[in-house]
C-alpha cells in the first residue's frame, strides 16, 4: 500500500486537477437526478394496492386527485373558477354538481347524499382529477398553477397538495442542513485538532466526495427527498474520522521518516489498510438497508454505501495532496488541541469495571423495554407545520365536510349495477364511511344515461374498469381507518374478486404492514454481516458478540428514549436508525478491540492491556462520535420537517450513547470475557500473533 501512497504524492498536482474538473459531470449529474418526494411510491409494486395505482394510470389516465373546497362564492362564480381549473395543464378532470346538472337547476333538487357529500353550510366541495401520479412533476406544477387562480377561501387538500408542500418546504431547508452540518463540524475540529486550516481542507475533502456522490445518482433516475437531505449530512458524519486518522498518521510518520513527502505516502499505505477494514462495518450497515421490501431502503442504502466508498477514495487521494500543497499554510495555523488528553480514564474504567457491568444489566432492562414499546406514526403529513397550505386545507376539509381521506375503488366494468348497488349499501354501513359515489349513484338521482356527460362517464368508467370514491372520516394511518380499509376490502371482495381498494390510506395500511417485516429483516441482515465481519478481522467467535451486543445496548437505549418522553417517531426511523447506528459506530468498538488484543498477544497481563486500550482510543472514539454528532445535530433542531428531523436527532444522540457505551462498557466486558476472548480466538490468528511476540522480544 505504501508503493499507492508515493504514486499519490508523486501525482499530488494531477490528483487535484482531476478532482477539480470532475466536479462538473458531478453537478450535471446532481442536476439531471429527480427528486422523488411520495414516500407511498416506494411500496412493492407488486402488491394490490400498487397495482391499482397503475390501472388507475392505464386506463384512466390519472393517478392522483385532490378535494378542493370553496367557501362563500356563488355557482357562477364557482363554475367560472372550475373552468380556470380545467383549463391548467396536467389537470384531467373537474368533478363537481355542473358536472352532472346545469347549474340553473337549484343544488337542493340533488338526493340528499349527493347533494351533503358536496356541500357543507356555505362550502362546496370539488374533486380534481389529476393526469398523472401523485408525485409526478406535472402533478406538483398543476397544483401550483391551481393555487395561482385560486382565491384566499379555497383549500386545495390531498396527497398530491401534501407532497408539494413537502418539495417546496425541503428545497428549502436542505441547503441550510449542510450550511449547519459544516458550522458545527468546523468548530467540533477547531476544538480537537492541532490546526486552524486543516477543518477546511477536511471539509473540502469530503465536500468533493459527497458531490461525487450526489452527481453519481444520476445512474438511479431518481432519489428521494429524504436520501437527498439527509446524503450530505450523513456521509459527512461517518468519514469524517478517515480524515482524522490519515492526518494523526501523517503527523506521526513525520517523526520517523526523512521527510514529509515519505511521511505522507507511508500515512497513506497505513489509512487505507485500517479504513479500508473499518469501512466495510459501515458499508455494510448500509448495504442492509436494500434487503427492505419497502425500496426506500434501497435507495438511501445504495447512496450512502458510494458516498462511504467515494470519502474513502478521497481520504487517501484528495486531501493528501491537498495537506502537502498547503504544507506551509497548515504549519502557519498549528495550535495546541483543546480538547483534554483525559488522562485516567482507562484506569478509572478497569478499577469500577463490576460498576459499569452492573449498569449495562440495570440499564438494558427499561432500554429494552422502551425499546419495544416506542410509538411509531405512519401519516406523514401529521407532523409537518400547521401553516402550510395542504395541512390547513386538509383540517378545513375535515371540519366542514368530516371528512379526512378519500379511498378510490376499482371494480369490474361487467359488475352488474344490482351488485354494485348491494355492495355500495353494505358499504356505507361500514364505521366512519361518509359517502360512497360512483356512475351509478349519480344514475341513482334519476338522472338519466343520456344526461350524463361521456367526458364524466369516461372519468368513472371504461371497458374494463368502474371507479367508485369512498368518503371517509377518519384519519390516514388511524387504527380506524385501517380496520375500515379492512372491512371495505372484504365486502369488494365478496362481490368482485378482482375488485381493489386503492388510495393513500390503503397503501398507508400496507406501508405499516410492510415496514415491520422489514425492521426484523433489516435487523437480523445488518447484525449477521457486521458479526461475520468482525469475526474476519479478529478470528475470534466471543468477540463479535461482545463489540455487537454493546452498540446493540446503545441503539436499545436510544430508540427507547422517545418512549420516556412520550415522543412518537416516524416510521422509517425505527427501521434504518438501528442499522446506521451499529454500521457506523460499531467502528469505535473495533479500534479500542484492536489495540486491546494487540497489547494482549504481546504478553501484557489484562487489566494493563484493557487500560492501555481504552486510554489509546478514548480521544480518538470522541473525536469520531462528535463529528458524527456535530453534522446531525443542528438539522436534527433545524429541520420543520419532521421526518429528517427526527432521523437527525436520532443519529446524534445515538452518536454520544455509542461513545459511551464503547468508552465505559466495552472495557468492562474486556475484563470480564478476558480469558473467553483468549481461548476463542481462532488457532490461526493465535499462531500468527505468537510470531509477532517471539519477534518483539527478540
Amino acid at each position: 500500500m505504501e508503493k499507492f501512497g508515493k504514486k499519490v504524492v508523486q501525482l499530488r498536482i494531477p490528483i487535484l486537477i482531476l478532482s477539480l474538473v470532475l466536479l462538473i459531470p458531478s453537478f450535471l449529474g446532481y442536476a439531471a437526478t429527480r427528486v422523488n418526494y411520495d414516500i407511498l411510491s416506494y411500496l412493492p409494486k407488486d402488491i394490490e394496492t400498487m397495482k391499482g395505482q397503475d390501472i388507475l394510470v392505464d386506463e384512466f389516465g390519472t393517478g392522483a386527485f385532490s378535494m378542493f373546497v370553496v367557501e362563500g362564492m356563488e355557482p357562477k362564480e364557482i363554475e367560472k373558477l372550475k373552468k380556470e381549473i380545467e383549463g391548467v395543464e396536467h389537470v384531467e378532470k373537474v368533478l363537481w354538481y355542473d358536472s352532472v346538472m346545469d347549474i340553473s337547476v337549484p343544488m337542493e333538487m340533488l338526493p340528499d347524499e349527493l347533494y351533503d357529500a358536496f356541500n357543507s353550510g356555505d362550502a362546496t366541495m370539488m374533486a380534481i382529477i389529476f393526469n398523472e401520479t401523485t408525485s409526478a412533476d406535472g402533478t406538483m406544477e398543476a397544483i401550483e398553477n391551481i393555487r395561482k387562480i385560486a382565491d384566499k377561501n379555497c383549500f386545495l387538500s390531498g396527497m398530491s397538495a401534501v407532497v408539494t408542500d413537502t418539495k417546496n418546504l425541503s428545497e428549502k431547508e436542505a441547503p441550510i442542513y449542510v450550511c449547519i452540518a459544516v458550522l458545527l463540524s468546523c468548530l467540533v475540529l477547531s476544538v480537537t485538532m492541532d490546526s486552524f486550516l486543516i477543518p477546511f481542507l477536511f471539509l473540502l475533502s469530503i465536500g468533493m466526495a459527497i458531490i461525487y456522490n450526489l452527481g453519481s445518482n444520476v445512474f438511479m433516475g431518481e432519489i428521494s427527498y429524504i436520501t437527498k437531505a439527509l446524503s450530505a449530512v450523513l456521509q459527512l458524519g461517518v468519514t469524517m474520522d478517515y480524515s482524522i486518522f490519515l492526518w494523526h498518521s501523517y503527523q506521526e510518520k513525520q517523526l520517523e521518516a526523512a521527510d514529509k513527502k515519505e511521511a505522507m505516502a507511508k500515512a497513506i499505505g497505513e489509512t487505507i489498510t485500517s479504513v479500508v477494514s473499518s469501512s466495510m462495518t459501515t458499508v455494510a450497515g448500509f448495504i442492509a438497508l436494500c434487503f427492505m421490501s419497502f425500496t426506500l431502503g434501497m435507495d438511501l442504502g445504495i447512496v450512502m454505501a458510494k458516498g462511504v466508498v467515494f470519502g474513502v477514495v478521497a481520504c487517501v487521494t484528495i486531501l493528501p495532496s491537498m495537506i502537502l500543497v498547503f504544507d506551509r499554510a497548515l504549519e502557519k495555523t498549528k495550535h495546541k488541541a483543546l480538547l483534554p488528553d483525559l488522562k485516567g480514564v482507562g484506569a478509572f474504567v478497569t478499577k469500577n469495571y463490576k460498576i459499569f457491568v452492573v449498569l449495562f444489566v440495570i440499564i438494558l432492562i427499561p432500554a429494552l423495554y422502551g425499546y419495544k414499546n416506542t410509538k411509531v406514526y405512519y401519516n406523514l403529513d401529521e407532523t409537518l407545520p400547521k401553516d402550510l397550505p395542504s395541512i390547513i386545507a386538509n383540517d378545513k376539509l375535515n371540519e366542514s365536510f368530516d371528512m379526512n381521506a378519500t379511498h378510490m375503488l376499482l371494480l369490474s366494468a361487467d359488475l352488474s349495477s344490482k351488485d354494485v348497488k348491494h355492495m355500495t349499501d353494505e358499504m356505507k354501513e361500514v364505521d366512519g364511511v361518509n359517502w360512497i359515489l360512483g356512475l351509478n349513484s349519480i344514475k341513482g338521482a334519476s338522472v338519466p344515461d343520456e344526461l350524463i356527460p361521456s367526458d364524466l362517464t369516461d372519468s368513472l368508467m371504461n371497458e374494463n374498469w368502474q371507479l367508485l370514491l369512498i368518503g371517509s372520516q377518519y384519519k390516514v394511518a388511524s387504527d380506524e381507518v385501517n380496520a375500515q380499509c379492512e372491512r371495505l376490502n372484504a365486502i369488494c371482495k365478496s362481490y368482485d374478486s378482482k375488485g381493489m381498494l386503492v388510495g393513500e390510506a390503503p397503501c398507508t395500511k400496507d406501508l405499516i404492514e410492510i415496514t415491520d417485516k422489514d425492521f426484523s429483516t433489516v435487523s437480523v441482515v445488518s447484525i449477521g454481516v457486521i458479526f461475520v465481519i468482525i469475526l474476519l478481522v479478529f478470528k475470534s467467535v466471543s468477540l463479535p458478540i461482545i463489540l455487537v451486543s454493546v452498540i446493540e445496548m446503545a441503539i436499545f437505549v436510544n430508540m427507547g428514549i422517545p418512549y420516556y418522553t412520550k415522543t412518537a417517531i416516524p416510521f422509517i426511523a425505527s427501521v434504518v436508525i438501528g442499522t446506521i447506528q451499529l454500521g457506523a459506530t460499531v467502528d469505535y468498538a473495533i479500534l479500542m478491540t484492536t489495540r486491546y488484543r494487540k497489547e494482549r498477544f504481546c504478553g501484557v497481563e489484562k487489566k494493563e492491556a484493557v487500560t492501555i486500550a481504552c486510554q489509546t482510543s478514548v480521544k480518538s472514539i470522541m473525536v469520531s462520535a462528535l463529528s458524527f454528532f456535530a453534522a446531525t445535530f443542528g438539522v436534527g433542531l433545524y429541520s420543520n420537517i419532521d421526518m429528517i428531523s427526527s432521523l437527525c436527532t436520532l443519529m446524534a444522540r445515538g452518536a454520544l450513547i455509542s461513545m459511551v457505551s464503547v468508552i465505559f462498557i466495552l472495557p468492562s466486558m474486556f475484563m470480564v470475557f478476558d480469558r473467553v476472548i483468549m481461548h476463542s480466538v481462532l488457532k490461526s490468528s493465535k499462531k500468527k500473533n505468537k510470531i509477532k511476540q517471539e519477534a518483539v522480544s527478540l
